[in-house]
């Protein structure tokens, strides 16, 4: 029987509550599933809930993530910067300009077989001026493929049909595509005709009955009278959820086998881990 392997995803993590999902619920589903690796998007990681600092980089890998995905929010501490450039086990979208700090691919080795992992941004509905990520992929995979057939791809996006299209390009090509950054969990789970895992979005880590994250009281004003007043605040109260997928892979293929969503809902948090205490940023306009 060919060798198998078991990877879960988790989306973007959102400020203290969303890491102090990650620490209790990561182990118990890597033991649940019996997972292999893991990845985890973290832009939204930090205490306000916006970028990802070297102490939850470490934090991460302390609890067991292989890998570390990030997107448009990744520049917003630049001690992260140099992270970015030194290590393997964060990467930011592929399809930044070229001299931006990082990468945007990774590999790593679990049980001898090598895997690798793809940040990309979408440009639908995006201002940030991005190299167009279908072409940047096909230029990536060209030397990939020489590497490994294990290759997960994170698709930092803001539309749905790019996403879709995105994971109908790709079948056949990658093991998994999977989308993040709006924060809102899909029920499309599939494996594409040609063995691709695909889901729209991984759905986000943190207080469940808020705005993808955000206490709810500002946004709602935004939407109710437009105006860009007020300052965007983690919520803070539970419950929580952690929301993302595992998935099966043949090794030797490179296919895609068994994909099913995870989503935990808990009240029973008791207190906020805070790995970094920096002070808030204040949100970009």
């Amino acid at each position: 029987m060919a060798k198998t392997l078991k990877f879960m995803f988790i989306g973007d993590v959102v400020g203290n509550p969303g890491v102090t999902m990650v620490q209790k619920w990561v182990p118990k589903l890597k033991e649940k599933y019996s997972i292999d690796a893991i990845m985890v998007n973290g832009e939204n990681s930090g205490k306000n809930g916006r970028g990802i600092t070297p102490k939850i980089i470490d934090f991460f890998k302390h609890v067991g993530v292989s890998v570390i995905t990030t997107g448009n929010h990744v520049w917003e501490h630049k001690e992260v910067f140099n992270a970015l450039n030194e290590r393997d086990d964060i990467i930011r979208p592929a399809n930044y300009p070229p001299g931006c700090p990082g990468k945007g691919f990774t590999f790593f080795t679990i049980d001898g077989h090598m895997v690798a992992v793809v940040n990309l941004h979408g440009r639908v509905f995006v201002r940030d001026l991005l190299d167009c990520p279908f072409r940047a992929i096909d230029s990536l995979l060209t030397f990939i493929l020489t590497r490994t057939k294990i290759i997960f791809v994170d698709f930092h996006a803001e539309a749905t049909s790019e996403k879709r299209a995105m994971g109908l390009y790709l079948d056949g090509r990658v093991s998994g595509v999977y989308g993040t950054h709006t924060h809102i969990q899909t029920a499309d789970e599939q494996i594409l005709p040609q063995g691709t895992s695909y889901l729209t979005d991984l759905g986000y880590c943190g207080a469940l009955n808020s705005v993808i994250g955000v206490q709810q009281d500002v946004v709602i004003q935004r939407f109710l009278l437009y105006p860009k007043i007020g300052r965007f605040t983690v919520e803070t109260q539970g419950p929580f959820v952690l929301s993302g997928i595992w998935v099966e892979v043949d090794a030797l293929t490179g296919k895609a086998l068994k994909i099913e969503r995870i989503r935990v809902i808990d009240d029973e948090i008791t207190s906020m881990i805070e790995v970094d205490g920096s002070e808030d940023h204040k949100r970009r306009t």
